[in-house]
């Protein structure tokens, strides 16, 4: 069974929390049970999480030898120009080394639900929308990647996993994709 969830911001990607205060979890979705996380969002991303009851298919969708595109909108902090682009493009030096290569592109503000909490909203600082495409998985790698072209994210929405998209599905709901 595949089933994509659009995870919504503040949502940990796992079904149990042992902190204290207890932090939102997806046990508390309706989701099938002997579903588990294909991947992770972080805690504070939102969007596309697909979720298995088969260990191969969750290999196939998560191990970077397969080359599966994660498609992100993310929201920065700045004027991205064509050097910063291009800098994402090819890819850039994090701490853990070099991003693979990954397709950029400006975007208009794309409509999506509205955030809760909203992003902070500042006059003086203008902000926009990217398009990233990327081919692998690190810890926050988006975030780190935008920060380390001097784009700071505000808000990271996924939207594709492969060939599985959101396709207007709204935070905290699921649906089944497949039957595996």
């Amino acid at each position: 069974m595949l089933i994509a969830f659009n995870k919504p911001y503040g949502v940990l990607c796992q079904f149990t929390d042992r902190s204290q205060p207890p932090r939102p979890t997806l046990a508390g979705f309706g989701l099938p049970a002997g579903v588990y996380p294909a991947g992770r969002l972080d805690f504070d991303s939102e969007g596309l999480l697909l979720l298995t009851d088969d260990g191969r298919l969750a290999h196939r969708l998560t191990d970077p030898a397969h080359k599966q595109p994660k498609t992100y909108w993310v929201q920065v902090e700045g004027t991205p120009d064509d050097a910063q682009l291009q800098q994402l493009r090819e890819g850039v030096t994090l701490s853990d080394g070099p991003t693979r290569p990954s397709q950029a592109r400006r975007l208009d503000a794309p409509a999506l639900w509205p955030r809760d909490p909203p992003v902070r909203f500042r006059k003086t600082v203008p902000d926009a929308w990217l398009e990233l495409v990327i081919h692998e998985g690190r810890n926050r790698q988006v975030r780190r990647m935008t920060a380390a072209v001097g784009l700071p994210t505000l808000r990271l929405v996924r939207v594709a996993v492969g060939p599985h998209r959101l396709d207007g599905l709204q935070p905290g709901r699921w649906r089944q994709i497949s039957d595996h």
